[in-house]
């Protein structure tokens, strides 16, 4: 069967997961990680692509990221992203080849119900992954900066759900910070992770009519089939 195109809707923001080739390690090192962030750093504003959070894992990446009205940017981006990562990872470790898997992952979010949701899905990696026991002790997320912890990642973008926590950077931090330690409802991590892989929405059905109106065509957010039945006897 022919994979579906990927959705990308303007002015909305995307969970946007890029795994290395194989699942094999793309960042060995502190400058790996660095390079990578730079790259984001430098090139967003050239594809109007706003970055609203992302942690880096040893053998993937999760990103938020929302496109302007020219929705080819944000392919535009990610292809500049895993370029040049690749040319910098195969000078330094004297290889050649890919780094990535072809094809990177994403699944547009419906902004009120599920983008603060989905920092927090993301930041949480590290401790979802047993390599930390705190979001904060990760330095390669964007937990710290939204958490008033750090300055280090001022070029990221202030979403507007994360600017309605409160009047201050202080009173935002604050709540952001009791937002990822809150409980997480039940069902929210499976949503999120189920929409990404099947590259569908983020969000509620009325979402779903939202985006409908806006591309002209239906996304219906699917279960995986039945598993199939054994005929034998």
């Amino acid at each position: 069967m022919p994979r579906l195109g990927r959705v990308v809707v303007p002015n909305y923001p995307h969970h946007v997961v890029q795994r290395g080739h194989n699942k094999q390690v793309v960042f060995a090192q502190e400058g790996d990680f660095r390079y990578y962030l730079s790259t984001l750093e430098d090139f967003k504003a050239l594809y109007g692509v706003k970055v609203y959070g992302f942690c880096l894992m040893t053998n993937h990446v999760h990103l938020i990221l929302q496109p302007g009205e020219a929705i080819s940017g944000l392919g535009q981006l990610m292809k500049r992203l895993s370029g040049r990562q690749t040319r910098f990872v195969n000078r330094q470790e004297f290889r050649t080849g890919t780094l990535w898997e072809g094809r990177y992952r994403s699944s547009p979010i419906e902004p009120d119900a599920y983008l603060l949701a989905c920092c927090r899905y993301v930041e949480l990696n590290p401790v979802r992954a047993r390599m930390s026991d705190d979001p904060a002790a990760y330095p390669w997320s964007s937990y710290r900066w939204h958490a008033g912890i750090g300055s280090q990642f001022d070029w990221l973008d202030i979403d507007p759900c994360f600017e309605g926590l409160g009047n201050s950077k202080d009173e935002r931090a604050m709540r952001y910070r009791e937002f990822v330690q809150s409980a997480i409802p039940a069902g929210e991590w499976e949503l999120i992770r189920e929409a990404l892989q099947r590259e569908q929405l983020t969000g509620t059905k009325r979402f779903c009519d939202e985006i409908e109106a806006i591309i002209g065509r239906r996304i219906e957010n699917r279960k995986q089939g039945r598993p199939r039945k054994d005929t034998r006897k």
